[in-house]
């Protein structure tokens, strides 16, 4: 969707006469909604840079000129955009416009500086990457331009920015690749900026461009098609069997139905820890975006979609994976059935509003369900960790009725985790008293379930599983305060123990891929680093918050830190109704125990600052043990073990 668009003559003659923020704010108004008066304010000075750059008779006087283009699927909108031809081909220079003074290199992250932004300094995409995504995006989204021959060319044009010299971080040579793909222009530079898109716009098209990117259908390029392929090639974490075969061919189907009649499809997928959501939902995202379908992979937690954004990067740099993988609250504004299918992984985490605030939007299900021809739902409600967790069964079903939707419900029962042990996850909710199951004695497989009564053992055991394949990891509860000053430093150790002489940090703020990071094994991750992954092995410290007193497991949410915003809003539940608060309390901190105990494959280590927890641990699994033992009717296979590993 454009917001103004003109040949270059006519761009020149609305700013000349004044009216050309008036057309933008009119049409704006009418095709996205109420418009504050900063953005009204840097239309008027930027259009008036680039009236200076476009005054230059080289420049066709029918070339096209576009103001806020709004790339489809996203939030994102193109600043500036002109359209024509050189000798071979149809041509397009995106300019991204900064009113900014002053910037900050920032280290360690790619493509990221910081700059003076609501009143305070903020961090932020380069503004060369910015061009650059927006770029991308269009080429791998918009079908007439992939069959066109249209070419992209993104710059940055920051019209008050002093050059710096040599020592300036917008150029700074962290920043190269994406300099050289969009190169930036600032204040001096407006000649600069004109030789460029010369460069590019020999012959005007009189807007014929525009018209073509305004209406291209949308589709995924074969080139974003291929490199998903590949992420699945050779991984046999994303490899199917058994039901989750069954479920991805019924989600198939769905997807061909909603698109067929018409008519909205919502699938419910429930399932436990390690029953494979998250393969399913990998594999649904390759597979519906090879049928030239627009999809998006959705969780709340951001870890599972770096690190699955991670394993494109070597094929497509960032940019070109953002579409793909989007935060819970990115449809507040989607258009109704603007995407064939959302897939939603971790639906429990759920927030019922978006925003820091939790004031934006209405509901993010029921939005969901609004911009998606299909939504697919992966569903766990044992898994909810944190008071705004709001995704419910019951919640996906009310508003797929309320659209009118065809509603399926299918189930996960296969176990590809602790072994393939269902007893394993049964026995665990029986031993936390989450619910009480045949399990009380039984696990019934090789599963490797320890009790440390020392850290240091602990970490040490961890670490050694982990030199073999990178896919061991140490975390625990949310029970020790983020320090603020180690958030980026691994000398500062949040988590101390002094009666052991233990001391580690959290993981730091600058790893978004946490749980696949050479180095981060000795650092350690929370629930909302490791929910909706997996590891070899676990090594979880269950702190205060759960204790063993008089026979019975109890949580005590006091003793969680005073970072932790997941029990954020208890105080006002508990003025309002003290038994529901302690019970959604209680639940939380049990759920939360039980997710970080289910996220390895092969085994769980646990360490509890609860002496008499340890020892209710060990006795429960020792039984468990000695039962499996005298079982006659399971005659279990050798086991062997593998390096590194004793039995």
């Amino acid at each position: 969707m454009i917001v103004y668009e003109a040949t270059k003559t006519e761009f020149l003659e609305d700013v000349f006469h004044d009216e050309l923020v008036n057309n933008i704010v009119r049409n704006y108004n009418t095709k996205i909604g109420r418009i504050n008066e900063r953005e009204v304010r840097a239309w008027d000075t930027s259009m008036q840079y680039m009236y200076r750059v476009l005054g230059d008779e080289a420049i066709p006087q029918d070339s096209g000129v576009a103001i806020e283009f709004r790339i489809p699927h996203t939030s994102k909108r193109v600043d500036f955009l002109i359209s024509g031809k050189d000798e071979q081909k149809n041509n397009v220079v995106i300019v991204e416009l900064k009113q900014w003074g002053t910037v900050e290199a920032v280290r360690g992250k790619e493509a990221i500086v910081k700059t003076a932004m609501n009143r305070g300094k903020m961090e932020t995409t380069h503004p060369s990457y910015q061009a650059w995504s927006y770029a991308s995006l269009i080429r791998d989204y918009n079908e007439n331009a992939q069959n066109e021959d249209m070419a992209f060319y993104p710059c940055a044009y920051l019209h008050n920015y002093l050059d710096q010299g040599e020592e300036d971080p917008l150029t700074d040579p962290m920043y190269e690749y994406y300099l050289e793909q969009a190169p930036v222009f600032v204040k001096g530079q407006a000649k600069d900026l004109r030789d460029f898109i010369k460069r590019y716009i020999k012959i005007g098209d009189n807007k014929e461009n525009l018209y073509k990117i305004e209406s291209g259908r949308i589709r995924p390029s074969k080139s974003l098609q291929d490199a998903l392929n590949r992420m699945l090639q050779g991984n046999k974490e994303f490899v199917m069997i058994d039901d989750q075969k069954v479920v991805y061919e019924e989600a198939r189907l769905m997807a061909r139905e909603a698109l067929r009649t018409h008519t909205k499809q919502v699938l419910i997928v429930q399932g436990g820890p390690g029953t494979g959501k998250s393969v399913l939902a990998v594999n649904l995202l390759v597979e519906l975006t090879k049928q030239n379908m627009v999809c998006q992979y959705v969780t709340k937690n951001a870890a599972p979609r770096n690190v699955y954004a991670t394993k494109l990067k070597q094929d497509f740099r960032k940019g070109h994976i953002d579409n793909l993988f989007k935060g819970s609250g990115s449809y507040i504004n989607a258009i109704r059935d603007e995407f064939d299918a959302l897939i939603v992984d971790e639906a429990h985490r759920l927030n019922e509003k978006s925003g820091m605030f939790q004031n934006l939007g209405e509901n993010q299900t029921k939005e969901i369900i609004e911009a998606a021809k299909l939504s697919i739902f992966f569903i766990d409600e044992r898994q909810r960790v944190t008071l705004k967790d709001a995704g419910s069964l019951a919640d996906i079903q009310k508003y797929a009725k309320q659209h009118g939707a065809v509603i399926n419900i299918m189930n996960l029962d296969s176990q590809f985790r602790c072994n393939g042990s269902d007893g394993y996850l049964a026995w665990l909710d029986d031993v936390l008293q989450i619910r009480p199951t045949a399990n009380t004695d039984w696990i019934g497989s090789h599963y490797d379930f320890r009790v440390y009564d020392d850290p240091n053992e602990l970490r040490r055991e961890i670490q050694k599983r982990n030199l073999k394949n990178n896919k061991s990891r140490m975390v625990a509860g949310y029970c020790w305060d983020w320090l603020k000053e180690g958030k980026n430093n691994p000398n500062v150790y949040d988590i101390v123990l002094p009666d052991y002489q233990f001391k580690m940090s959290w993981n730091l703020a600058n790893s978004e891929t946490w749980a696949i990071d050479e180095q981060s094994v000795q650092e350690v991750g929370c629930i909302h680093t490791c929910q909706g992954l997996e590891f070899d092995y676990v090594g979880v410290i269950i702190g205060d918050d759960m204790r063993y007193v008089n026979g019975q497991v109890i949580t005590d949410p006091t003793k969680r830190a005073k970072t932790d915003s997941s029990l954020k809003g208890l105080k006002k539940l508990q003025k309002e109704d003290l038994v529901e608060a302690h019970r959604l309390a209680d639940e939380i901190i049990r759920n939360t125990y039980r997710t970080l105990m289910t996220r390895g494959q092969k085994g769980c280590f646990v360490f509890c600052t609860d002496p008499a927890l340890a020892e209710y641990l060990r006795e429960r699994f020792g039984r468990s043990s000695y039962q499996y033992k005298q079982n006659e009717f399971f005659k279990p296979l050798p086991m062997v073990a593998e390096e590194g590993e004793e039995y």
